[in-house]
């Protein structure tokens, strides 16, 4: 996060909420910092900007990512916000962007408790609309379904889980194989520390699955449709629960997922992690990442990794004494259901609905297996530079129609430089492609893949002109 002397930075709100979550008095804080009770107490109560000073002050003595503490945080709340009061149940509001923008810097707890509840009442209007009756548990019909609260306490930790990376590293040290050999080293540690043993069975066998462990025979199945990359990571997560079940459930527990569907998902998604952070230990991963120039190709023949296996971990690079570019990865369908959302770093992703259209994520899938670079541009005018490129799904025949997912990941375009696939770009003066979130919230003009008018705005229809937008709307 830059600091200009053009920019002051009043995050009041974030240092106190910080404070309270290290468990400090003012008086500590102040201590720790160098700075009076009193100075401090101004900074809180947004009476004084936070100095540079102060920012590396914070990070140095707390070990934490300033860019936690950045206005650029409050955004995402605000484009939330901003999704849910486009919803037709709020338009006779005209909720203003700068009240939106108070509530998502001054409250942030708030803010978040609305899009929760917002999220909550989605999902029982969708399951209503599918038939379901408005009787019922109402506590039940509240609560966010797994796959949303797991997807939440993940972005809450930047996707970033330090516990998981340490274990991960020992676990490759133990292993100790040439990063392409990872399949049979996982195999002999399997069978000789845990007397599993690992086979590969006809896809007949294992019809609906990819992979399954026999408790009772101790050994693991997996179906001869899992690439070589895919087989390997069934050994690592399997490896992940037998080595280290009590951590990763300890790290479940502090959470405290809502249900039992929850905690399940949660622990296997902080499973997968343990799996790729062994595979892709985090040094050896962020090194080999730095001295290619991010060339993915590359570094997935060197761990032995696929496509999207590799994309998923450069999102986790977070680590404070080494970090990585801050990367953001999509992954979606053909018909734009987004499956996969993470996020090292800042990137306006559409909360309630899917990508843009004219990201040329979705052009992936008219050029299978090649990559597709882009530089866009958000609302706020922020420019970032991304890759798209279809995968495969697991364990499906290549023939069948739906087997095919598109994977997009970026960066923010000042990191672009130190990437192999931007090469022969003109970073300075890019061609740009302008894209925003759901329709709904966009207020880009004349985008000719606008599929409905912004919420608060009239349609300017008019009988004698055709627009380059199917829904022209009156600007605000």
């Amino acid at each position: 996060m830059a600091l200009t002397p053009e920019r002051k930075l009043f995050l009041g709100v974030r240092l106190k909420r910080l404070r309270r979550d290290l468990g400090l008095t003012q008086t500590r804080m102040a201590e720790d910092l160098a700075i009076s009770p009193s100075y401090l107490n101004h900074l809180e109560r947004n009476q004084r900007p936070l100095t540079a000073q102060i920012l590396l002050r914070l990070a140095q003595t707390y070990d934490i990512d300033v860019r936690s503490l950045s206005s650029d945080a409050d955004a995402g709340g605000v484009r939330d916000l901003a999704e849910v009061l486009a919803d037709p149940l709020f338009r006779d509001l005209a909720v203003p962007r700068h009240e939106m923008t108070e509530v998502a810097q001054d409250a942030p707890g708030v803010a978040d408790a609305l899009v929760r509840l917002y999220r909550a009442y989605s999902d029982r209007r969708r399951l209503s609309g599918l038939g379901r009756g408005a009787e019922g548990d109402v506590a039940a019909d509240a609560a966010p379904a797994p796959s949303d609260w797991v997807q939440g306490f993940i972005q809450s930790q930047r996707n970033f889980f330090p516990e998981l990376d340490e274990m991960g590293e020992s676990l490759a040290a133990a292993l100790s194989p040439e990063p392409q050999g990872f399949w049979d080293a996982a195999r002999r540690r399997l069978a000789d520390r845990h007397g599993v043993q690992a086979r590969v069975v006809p896809a007949d066998l294992l019809p609906d699955s990819a992979r399954r462990y026999d408790h009772h025979r101790r050994r693991i199945l997996l179906s001869e449709r899992l690439g070589a990359s895919g087989r390997s990571f069934a050994l690592a997560y399997q490896l992940a629960l037998l080595e280290h079940d009590n951590d990763v459930t300890a790290i479940v527990l502090r959470a405290a997922p809502p249900d039992e569907p929850t905690r399940r998902l949660l622990k296997v998604s902080l499973a997968n992690y343990l799996a790729a952070a062994a595979m892709m230990p985090y040094e050896a991963f962020r090194e080999t990442c730095e001295a290619s120039g991010h060339d993915i190709d590359l570094v997935r023949a060197r761990f032995g990794t696929s496509f999207e296996q590799v994309c998923h971990r450069l999102t986790t690079l977070s680590r404070p004494t080494a970090r990585g570019i801050p990367f953001f990865m999509l992954r979606v369908d053909a018909a734009g259901n987004v499956s996969k959302r993470f996020a090292g770093g800042a990137f306006p992703f559409s909360r309630f609905g899917g990508a843009c259209p004219r990201w040329k994520i979705h052009a992936a899938f008219r050029a299978p297996g090649r990559i597709l670079t882009q530089i866009v541009e958000t609302e706020d005018g922020q420019r970032f530079f991304t890759l798209a490129r279809t995968v495969r799904r697991a364990a499906l025949p290549s023939s069948e129609d739906d087997s095919q997912l598109a994977v997009g990941l970026g960066c923010e375009l000042k990191y672009a430089a130190r990437l192999i696939h931007a090469r022969g770009l003109d970073l300075a003066n890019p061609a740009v492609t302008q894209i925003g979130p759901a329709c709904r919230v966009c207020e880009r003009p004349a985008c000719p893949q606008r599929a409905a008018e912004p919420a608060g705005r009239s349609l300017t229809i008019d009988d004698f002109t055709k627009s380059i937008s199917p829904y022209p709307f009156a600007p605000g």
